[in-house]
């Protein structure tokens, strides 16, 4: 299986995603908020941020099999 690409997160950069993950699971609805290098320069990272939360999640991009655009309109909240 392959992984995402390089481009195809710069493109949804800032925008909210639900990240598929080569062994299955799901994480939803995340911001993209940048792509960090390994320390070593090797690999690449994707930094997240979780729905409701200020921290920054990192996950590696080898470990994402494919990303899924959100609509944000089509979600409610419920007051």
């Amino acid at each position: 299986m392959e992984s995402l690409g390089l481009n195809t997160v710069k493109s949804f950069l800032k925008k909210n995603v639900n990240l598929h993950l080569k062994d299955g699971t799901v994480i939803i609805n995340v911001q993209l908020a940048g792509i960090r290098k390994d320390s070593f320069g090797k690999g690449n990272f994707i930094e997240c941020i979780p729905y409701g939360n200020r921290k920054t999640v990192s996950i590696p991009l080898k470990s994402i099999a494919w990303a899924e655009l959100l609509n944000l309109n089509l979600i409610q909240t419920i007051d």
